[in-house]
């Protein structure tokens, strides 16, 4: 990967952002090997826990503009090119959503500018820690357009309407320290190593926990922010039916008791109709 450094150790992977020269913008490279290697997590099964980090003085100055030139093209010239557009970001939408959709836990790790299609990722992220001197800035209105990837639909679901409002309608930057008022990071940190080491950390200790159960939690999680209360009490009925384990409540029981590692299983590895 040019884009990427992907590394595991015991069972969390890192994932890095490494094109620091470049900001860690989001050129074509950039989406290709970020869906190519959350579909290899998700379907392996083995990685209990993602972290996302970044290099350089900035996690990620966001989409490389000159991506829209060339072979993808943006036309507005005809109602055929404008109805392409559609189906050009719900590609773009859709690796994004994978963040979501993973079957672990994802911890984005920010430092310096999160800007544009950064906050698109980082909003699809589970747990975000930041560096002090880290920003969230929703940079698209400030190009003369409405950002597309995810921002406008998250964000609304982790900080007060009336912040995003304003960050979406003035382009203006949020500081590590009043996103942490609001509720869009779990922690600031004064070190980039201390928040990558909170990060990993964090990491590790979801890691030690049964993967199903932090699979059924996940579900359940963002079921119920996106459904009523009654809605989402049925769902999490059908969840624990499905993954309940006597073994796994015993072995977590006998292990804190013990004072060692609990040991459980990994998820299943997914196959696919189109590998047969």
């Amino acid at each position: 990967m040019q884009c990427f450094q992907l590394e595991t150790r015991g069972h969390v992977a890192h994932l890095v952002l490494c094109r620091p020269e470049a900001m860690n913008t989001m050129g074509p490279l950039f989406w290709r090997e970020l869906d190519a290697v959350l579909t290899q997590l998700h379907r392996e099964g083995t990685a209990r826990a993602l972290v996302i980090s970044s290099t350089g003085k900035h996690f990620s100055a966001g989409m490389a503009l000159e991506t829209f030139g060339g072979a993808i093209a943006m036309d507005d010239a005809t109602p055929e090119g404008r109805a392409a557009i559609h189906d050009l970001l719900a590609d773009m939408q859709s690796t994004f959503s994978k963040l979501e959709r993973l079957r672990i836990p994802v911890i984005a790790a920010i430092q310096g500018g999160c800007v544009g299609g950064a906050v698109d990722m980082a909003t699809a992220c589970c747990i975000r820690y930041a560096t002090a001197d880290a920003f969230f800035c929703i940079q698209e209105i400030n190009i003369g357009m409405v950002a597309d990837v995810g921002t406008l639909q998250r964000l609304p679901k982790l900080v007060p309407l009336g912040v995003v409002k304003e960050l979406a309608y003035t382009g203006r930057r949020l500081p590590a320290a009043r996103a942490l008022g609001y509720g869009l990071v779990n922690e600031v940190f004064d070190t980039h190593e201390a928040m990558l080491a909170a990060s990993l950390k964090c990491a590790e200790e979801i890691a030690a926990k049964p993967p199903v159960a932090v699979w059924g939690t996940k579900q359940v999680i963002h079921y119920a922010r996106d459904h009523s209360v009654d809605d989402a009490l049925k769902q999490m009925g059908w969840v624990q039916g499905a993954i309940w384990s006597n073994a796994h409540v015993r072995e977590a029981i006998a292990a804190a008791k013990d004072k060692r590692a609990a040991e459980f299983p990994p998820l299943a590895p997914l196959g696919s109709f189109r590998d047969s």
